[in-house]
């Protein structure tokens, strides 16, 4: 694409030349490109330095040089020197337009990695800050990564002056002063280094001219995903400096024809614009009617104003949405009507909560009570506006891409290894890593509170793992185990003061390693709120310690859905165990399994089959599976969602659990499930959103034999597995390599909420990665479904628990018994099968490019 906005014919480029003969056996996963310009001095030290930084990354290396002084020849007598494959793209005099943009973009072109890192030949980008740019990329779900000078313990002090160091400041605040949504969140979008996934950037579409390609990329690709990896910009190692007045004047003009680029595409915006201004006409007409219903019955009736104020809203909000759904969005939105209308409802009482405080406090500085409720909504109808917009009709947003993941991942290695430093010089040592300090990154360090050390609540997880708690954990209260010693835990929960004293603008998951320490050794999570948020820290040592703020420790259901679930999941694979999403009941001496999506039916199933049928029930949403066939119990309480509701006839719950119940389950169903997971795509700080929800209206959880008379188990053989799920009723056998295909994605999908996506691939557990865990992970349920029969079982009519016996009674003949839990017998994990199965050997560590 040229200047003009039209796109035209690139023009024919030389062959790139093979420098060292080391052709790869399989295709390079990353593509190192180095934009080079007389830089013969620097060469020699950067493919020196690349091998071993890059080794085992399976990279290769394309130098695009632009250079007039022999830099071409001296890549080729050194190349040797570089275990990885080298290559080089000459452009001569007359085909080197654009100049170091153009050069980044001749190399992604001829990139043949899936993924593409820039960075430059003069050793100002250190290979191991580099090296760990290339392994952030290849092990996190992002499109874009970039090294940053200006977040964690990263550095711009090679910049060799305080004059360059202010034109780089300036330069940055420039571009986010004109693209301040685009760039929010991205703390160096001036940043040299930087990898991008080749398919995630259309490359047709760019024309950066400069030094300043991650600009252009990050504005012309909007729906990116963005991790970020702090590193110490390092002295010059050799050559010159191609900055200069005429560089800046062409940095100018690119911003602002970046910003006209951007203007030009204003379909979306101009009717979100007009969509603005019949939202305000029709709320215009709802501060009248709001207004009007406060006078009667504050005037009138004589109520209290907040009171008065309360019921007024119900008035103009079935006003307002009566309005809106007709006239300004005529009907189109998502969900049905009715669900709109319940969020519409939601919102609106939502913000109530947050405007009665505010109207009081202008009552009480004598403002008139209709004239405080007027200023009120006017100043929350931006707010009203926008959520409206974009969550319960989510207008524009089809076909418009991935948004940009709000939480922004920073991978922050405290002590990289040392630059190489010019001749002459001594080299630099790094400084020893510290222990995270968040509270002392912003302004003057605080004194921590001191806080006991006692871990109050020990749970023994099916004898295979143990947590010790300062907090309670409700979802694991069957596994309590008040007899093991504290200082005995695989993983350790603590409350602490985690966050920095300052709000962000962002929530962003920093990763810190300690010199000698490729892989993450602890995590930090902080949202918006700073300290006041929901914000927690993970030590990956032995014993994996996790730390969480007071308003998490406020909500444990929170810190164990979000957190702990997530590293029980991989920190049990080590051991031979994965925690599968699925409900597992013993059937007449049957072990059956159900799979499914969430909120499909799985809970309500298991609850009538319990009814009907009787049997064992050893877990309704995880369950603890081997590669041998055994499934361990996992009875967490069960969540009573809107469609679950017509299952539960317990004659215990009391009249007023009974109401709970009902509008409980309408907030926790699926309905509320996705207008969560739709706020977590906005920049807002969505677990404490969710932490605070839980305080206010905790989840409907109940203890499955309070819900209906049960025996729980401990153990059983699986014989049959169905994965349930909706539509015209369909029996079918499933293959093996389909069912492990399945079952995954029915697991991945119950860890869809925030910060899981960040969370997982900066897990280290037991020398294993993220990727590490995965492969051994899927071995695991491999192995488990070698010996059962999946089948696919569909209902229009939550049929299952009519089917699933019949099919059972017809085909099966009783297995191993399981064994179960009296009130004289507690679980102390020396379960028995009739015929002893071995239990599985660790797993060996599986080769490269395992089972797909």
């Amino acid at each position: 694409m040229d200047r003009t906005g039209t796109t035209t014919p690139r023009s024919a480029t030389p062959p790139c030349l093979d420098l060292n003969g080391s052709a790869p056996r399989t295709p390079p996963r990353l593509t190192v490109v180095v934009p080079t310009r007389n830089e013969r001095e620097a060469v020699p030290l950067l493919l020196r330095e690349l091998g071993p930084a890059f080794a085992d990354l399976g990279a290769e290396l394309l130098f695009v040089d632009d250079s007039d002084d022999g830099t071409p020849d001296v890549a080729a007598r050194h190349a040797a020197a570089c275990p990885e494959p080298v290559r080089l793209l000459h452009r001569a005099p007359g085909d080197r337009a654009g100049g170091l943009a153009g050069a980044v973009l001749a190399g992604a072109r001829r990139a043949r990695g899936d993924w593409v890192l820039v960075m430059d030949a003069d050793l100002q980008h250190p290979p191991q800050a580099a090296a760990a740019v290339a392994r952030t990329a290849l092990g996190h779900d992002a499109d874009i990564v970039l090294g940053t000078r200006h977040a964690g313990s990263g550095s711009s002090g090679g910049l060799g002056g305080a004059g360059r160091a202010v034109v780089s400041s300036g330069s940055a605040v420039l571009a986010k002063t004109f693209f301040p949504r685009r760039l929010a969140g991205i703390s160096d979008p001036m940043s040299g280094l930087f990898a991008f996934r080749k398919d995630a950037v259309d490359l047709d579409r760019l024309d950066p001219a400069g030094f300043k390609v991650l600009l252009e990329i990050l504005v012309r690709t909007p729906g990116a995903r963005v991790a970020e990896v702090a590193y110490t910009f390092a002295p010059r190692a050799a050559g010159r400096s191609k900055a200069s007045l005429r560089e800046g004047i062409t940095y100018l003009r690119h911003l602002a024809r970046l910003r006209r680029s951007c203007r030009r595409r204003t379909g979306p915006r101009a009717r979100e614009f007009g969509r603005l201004l019949a939202f305000g006409a029709v709320g215009l007409t709802g501060i009248a009617v709001n207004t009007a219903a406060l006078w009667l019955l504050f005037h009138v009736l004589g109520l209290p104003p907040l009171l008065g104020a309360a019921l007024a809203t119900q008035v103009s909000t079935a006003w307002n949405f009566a309005l809106v759904e007709g006239l300004v969005y005529r009907g189109a939105g998502n969900g049905t009507r009715s669900g709109r209308g319940v969020r519409f409802f939601a919102l609106n009482n939502l913000l109530l909560l947050g405007r009665l405080p505010f109207l009081a406090l202008l009552i009480d500085w004598g403002a008139g009570v209709l004239t405080a409720n007027i200023l009120t909504l006017v100043v929350l109808f931006l707010l009203r506006f926008l959520f409206s917009d974009r969550i319960i009709y989510g207008a524009d947003q089809e076909g418009s891409g991935a948004r940009r993941d709000p939480v922004r991942t920073l991978v922050d290695p405290e002590a990289l290894a040392p630059a190489p430093t010019p001749a002459g010089t001594a080299p630099r040592t790094p400084a020893p890593a510290a222990e995270p300090a968040p509270a002392a990154r912003h302004g003057r360090p605080r004194r921590p509170h001191r806080r006991t050390r006692y871990l109050a609540y020990r749970y023994d997880i099916a004898g295979q793992l143990s947590i010790g708690s300062q907090i309670p954990l409700p979802e694991l209260e069957f596994f309590r185990a008040q007899w093991l010693p504290p200082d005995s835990c695989d993983i350790v929960v603590r409350a602490g003061d985690i966050g920095s004293r300052r709000p962000h603008h962002r929530a962003a998951m920093t990763e810190l390693a300690r010199p000698a320490d490729e892989r993450p050794t602890s995590l930090r999570y902080e949202e918006q709120l700073g300290r006041l948020g929901a914000n927690f820290s993970i030590d990956l040592g032995d014993p994996i310690t996790v730390e969480v703020s007071p308003l998490l420790a406020r909500s444990p259901h929170v810190v164990y859905t979000n957190i702990i679930e997530a590293l029980l999941r991989f920190a049990l694979v080590p051991r031979g165990w994965m925690l599968l999403h699925s409900a597992c009941l013993d059937l007449d001496g049957t072990g059956v399994m159900l799979s499914a999506l969430t909120d499909t039916g799985k809970t309500a199933t298991v609850l009538r089959l319990l009814r009907e049928h009787g049997g064992c029930f050893l877990s309704d949403d995880m369950t603890l599976v081997d590669a041998a066939g055994h499934a361990l119990c996992f009875p967490k309480p069960l969540t009573i969602s809107a469609h679950t509701l017509r299952a539960v006839h317990a004659d215990d719950l009391t009249g007023h659990e009974w109401t709970r119940l009902r509008w409980q389950s309408r907030l926790h169903s699926k309905g509320g499930r996705s207008f969560a997971l739709t706020l977590a795509r906005l920049n807002l700080p969505i677990m404490a959103v969710n932490a605070l929800t839980q305080i206010l209206v905790p989840p409907p959880k109940y203890a499955v034999d309070r819900l209906v008379p049960c025996a729980i188990g401990t153990a059983t053989v699986v014989r049959d597995l169905f994965v349930i799920e909706r539509g015209m009723p369909r029996l079918a056998g499933l293959p093996h390599d389909e069912a492990l295909r399945r079952l995954l994605a029915n697991t991945e999908d119950a860890y869809g909420f925030p910060p899981f996506r960040q969370l997982a691939p900066a897990l280290t557990v037991a020398g294993l990665d993220h990727a590490d865990l995965r492969l051994r992970e899927r071995e695991i349920l491999r192995g488990f479904l070698s010996g059962v029969r999946v089948r696919t079982l569909a209902s229009d009519c939550f049929g299952w628990a009519d089917e699933i016996p019949r099919l059972l009674a017809r085909e099966h003949v009783p297995s191993a018994p399981t064994g179960h839990v009296n009130g004289e017998q507690w679980p102390h994990w020396d379960w028995r099968f009739e015929a002893p199965v071995a239990l599985p050997a660790p797993i060996r560590a599986l080769p490269s490019g395992g089972p797909s």
